[in-house]
């Protein structure tokens, strides 16, 4: 097989697979896809073909990035390996931190930016709303997946590891609380999107002080951060806890 047929079967395969595959099978990918706006976290399930053609992108241009992307790098954080428990401690000590600790900061400045900048930049009260909105939804998505769901994917874990009698929990199935994470994910996503449209893609204008530079780019850092741990969440540990329940209930998914 020559290096041109090579090539045009690797584009091929790349167009048929899911945003949320190629994440999977390389977490870098989620630099390609911030690039052209495609969103592999709540909408992951689409194939890279659909996707691009709703964007109205070029599908061969987004898969050259991919393949050149892959040539480079084999993704490293290959968590689609992971244990469960191990998945659920990276993302609270990672991105639950992470988000702890920027959003005081991103409040601040919002604020501040919306109060001096609101009259010239009257979309800047508008981001200051919005962030205030996905503030509040954040901290109790996070506290909710902490005290609830996450401890009943380890307990789920251990049963399976100890080969223990598996009890249902008080809320009947793991799906139910997962289809409320995503559909928060999905809000909270929604949300920081017409941010960055109120924000011309995090564009500051030319009068931008130094803390209005720093929001748009904080808010920038944020949302691509938050789409990774979405991703994580959706695409991987979420429909493997549902199979490891159904398992620990004695039938296949």
């Amino acid at each position: 097989m020559n290096e041109l047929t090579k090539t045009d079967n690797t584009v091929k395969e790349l167009v048929s697979k899911t945003l949320a595959e190629l994440v999977t099978d390389n977490i870098r990918s989620a630099i390609v896809f911030e690039e052209f706006g495609l969103d592999f976290c709540c909408r992951g399930n689409r194939s890279l073909s659909d996707a691009c053609k709703e964007k109205n992108i070029e599908v061969e241009k987004v898969a050259a990035q991919l393949n050149e992307l892959s040539e480079k790098t084999n993704g490293n954080l290959q968590a689609d390996d992971w244990s469960l428990d191990f998945l659920v401690d990276y993302i609270m000590n990672n991105h639950h931190q992470y988000v702890r600790k920027m959003i005081p900061i991103i409040t601040l400045h919002a604020d501040k930016v919306a109060s001096v900048h609101g009259k010239n930049h009257p979309e800047t009260i508008k981001i200051a709303d919005l962030f205030l909105a996905v503030r509040e939804e954040l901290e109790m998505h996070m506290m909710k997946e902490e005290r609830i769901l996450f401890p009943q994917i380890k307990q789920m874990v251990l049963t399976k590891n100890e080969d223990g009698q598996f009890f249902p929990p008080s809320f009947g199935s793991i799906q139910n609380p997962i289809r409320m994470m995503e559909y928060e994910h999905t809000s909270a996503g929604d949300a920081l999107y017409q941010i960055r449209e109120l924000s011309n893609n995090y564009s500051h204008p030319e009068d931008a002080c130094n803390t209005f530079k720093a929001l748009y780019s904080e808010l920038k850092e944020l949302e691509e951060d938050l789409h990774k741990h979405i991703h994580l969440e959706n695409n991987i540990l979420f429909p493997k806890s549902i199979t490891l329940e159904a398992e620990l209930n004695g039938y296949k998914k």
